[in-house]
């Protein structure tokens, strides 16, 4: 499992980059291996909130269609457009493959550190 250290991850599997009071929201490696082969990639419009918890948008893999929830509540200022046409990115790539950018930023759900989430979701794996 590939984690990077400057990002923070949530229980549900998302990583998150915070810059410049702007958030970017991605699937984790963790996540993608799980879900197989990305074919599909539903996304909010920019300008839409999302909610702290609550699914923005889904994917859809050889294997099943699965919610990708939001870290944070606020607006999202951007989508990835290039994943609707090429959701195999990632897989590919899935720290470059981001889905959001949300701003506006009012709650963010308790984060983990890379550290943290690889013990978690090791734990997670064995259960």
């Amino acid at each position: 499992m590939e984690l990077r250290e400057e990002l923070k991850y949530s229980k549900s599997h998302e990583w998150v980059k915070e810059e410049d009071g702007e958030v970017t929201v991605g699937l984790t490696d963790y996540a993608q291996s799980e879900l197989g082969d990305l074919v599909f990639v539903n996304l909010p419009e920019e300008g839409d909130e999302v909610t702290v918890g609550e699914a923005f948008g889904d994917v859809e893999s050889v294997k099943a269609v699965s919610d990708v929830y939001s870290p944070v509540s606020g607006v999202v200022s951007e989508i990835n457009e290039a994943l609707l046409d090429a959701p195999e990115s990632i897989n590919e790539a899935p720290y470059d493959a981001w889905f959001i950018k949300v701003k506006e930023i009012t709650d963010t759900e308790e984060l983990l550190t890379a550290e943290e989430y690889e013990a978690w979701a090791e734990e997670e794996k064995n259960s």
